[in-house]
């Protein structure tokens, strides 16, 4: 079944068990962030929690854990809710093949409800923000869709972007944006620096499940997050056009912001506590001026809670780092037979491949390195035999313990791009990475014998000599 907004997954959530409404009174801070914190660890059938009843705020509705187990992610894709997680990367990727499906024009989307504009402009009076983690430098919007184009391009539909982005509040009309290198918002927002202007950008709050699920995939520069999540869902998604900026926005969406990100303008941003479970500091981050909010009447706020995993985050970026993953290594190396980039956002990949020859394994765990999420996320490869299920964590464990020889199975390379939130990086955004090569050995490629070289005829000289001397007479 595809959902066309957030309101009618909640019900379907709720119809099938999924979703727990926290009636009674509870503080914004710190019971609604611990509440989520704590929900996953109910185990992969973890309920979305629901609250409506929220100290100090009137008409607070806010929805935490919406993603936040493989029950729930399973009723997203219209799957059975006990669907195994390993079941669901193969649906995903079998759904992956329908790509690209043309999303759906749609008019009166319901965000149409309510305006606020210009110096009117007041977040605080739109959304019941609360800090998730102690140590935030502040509130923050992090499960938001945000919306941007190529300036150089920008009736490619394939060069927009629809990317989850954190966010935090400066003020009624401010925020900071992270934009990660890697992502494809950076280079948007570089482009448009290089010509001396702003980017326009749409922030969606609120929105469908699938949306939100298309919006955290790494897919190539030239994919569209809209057609994705029409493959997903078996059916195009409804999309319309945000009045102020005229980029396509989700039509189901809760509140769309609208605004530019200025050009050349940085403020300190952070810290933040990270999907890798530890906090980031405090950077100079891009500034967004809010020009407009619609929104619809009574929104529902969808906050993510991210801490030491698992979180509903690790659940909301497991298959969708997996699939795209094996789907462009699948193209290169036939070989190659699962991936699972399930843990931290795939800065651990681990991928099972049969072998053409020796060293096979090592290219794949390389050719990893050089996929758009390896190029930011993946630090530590391990590649497995394809009898080995990437999937069941003893038997990598066992392929390591047996298979691994230190003395040749291991390939540092030094000085390789990694996202900034990494920790473990001495210089921020630059690690050494890993491939482990935990595969049977297989025999070297001894096709030819190249110890016996073939070398010049002795008489060649002097047949270049006759020849050139016959060429010129000619």
């Amino acid at each position: 079944m595809a959902y066309d907004d957030l309101r009618g997954f909640l019900d379907a959530l709720d119809e099938a068990g999924q979703l727990l409404r926290v009636t009674e009174e509870v503080r914004p801070e710190p019971d609604i962030a611990a509440a989520a914190n704590a929900a996953p660890r109910l185990g992969d059938a973890a309920p979305a929690l629901y609250f409506d009843n929220v100290r100090g705020f009137t008409d607070a509705r806010i929805a935490m854990n919406v993603h936040g187990s493989w029950a729930n992610h399973a009723l997203a894709l219209g799957l059975p809710k006990e669907t195994p997680a390993k079941e669901q990367v193969a649906e995903f990727i079998r759904r992956w093949d329908r790509f690209p499906v043309a999303p759906e024009w749609r008019e009166d989307p319901p965000w149409a409800q309510n305006t606020l504009e210009g110096d009117d402009v007041d977040i605080f009076r739109v959304l019941p923000l609360i800090r998730l983690n102690d140590g935030d430098g502040g509130f923050y919007i992090d499960k938001a869709a945000v919306v941007s184009k190529d300036p150089d391009d920008p009736e490619n539909s394939g060069k927009q972007n629809v990317g989850v982005y954190r966010i935090e509040v400066k003020g009624r009309r401010k925020l900071a944006l992270q934009p990660v290198p890697m992502h494809d918002i950076a280079l948007h927002l570089r482009t448009a620096e290089e010509r001396g202007e702003d980017l326009p950008v749409a922030i969606t709050l609120g929105n469908d499940p699938v949306i939100t699920i298309a919006a955290s995939t790494p897919m190539k520069y030239e994919e569209n997050e809209y057609e994705l999540a029409g493959a997903l869902r078996g059916a195009p998604a409804p999309i319309a056009k945000a009045p102020l900026t005229g980029l396509p926005v989700p039509w189901g969406s809760e509140v769309v912001i609208e605004g530019v990100i200025e050009g050349r303008k940085r403020e300190i941003e952070g810290p933040f506590g990270e999907f890798t479970g530890h906090y980031s500091g405090g950077r100079s981050m891009p500034v967004i001026r809010i020009d407009r909010i619609s929104y619809r009447t009574d929104p529902v706020f969808e906050h993510l809670y991210l801490g030491m995993p698992w979180t509903e985050c690790d659940y909301l970026i497991a298959a969708n780092t997996a699939v795209p993953l094996y789907k462009q290594l699948k193209a290169d190396f036939p070989e190659v037979q699962a991936v699972n980039a399930s843990y931290t956002h795939g800065l651990v990949v681990i991928v099972s491949t049969k072998k053409r020859y020796g060293g096979f394994a090592k290219a794949v765990g390389l050719r990893v390195l050089t996929t758009p999420h390896g190029l930011g996320y993946a630090t530590t490869v391990i590649v497995v035999d394809e009898d080995v299920d990437p999937f069941n964590l003893p038997q990598v464990m066992w392929a390591l313990s047996t298979k691994m020889n230190p003395s040749g199975d291991l390939i540092r390379i030094p000085n390789l791009p990694v996202v900034e939130l990494a920790p473990q990086a001495n210089t921020p955004g630059v690690v050494d990475k890993l491939v482990i090569d935990a595969t049977t050995p297989v025999g070297a490629d001894r096709r030819g014998n190249y110890g016996n070289q073939v070398r010049d005829l002795p008489e060649a000289a002097e047949w270049l000599t006759r020849l050139q001397a016959l060429a010129a007479r000619r």
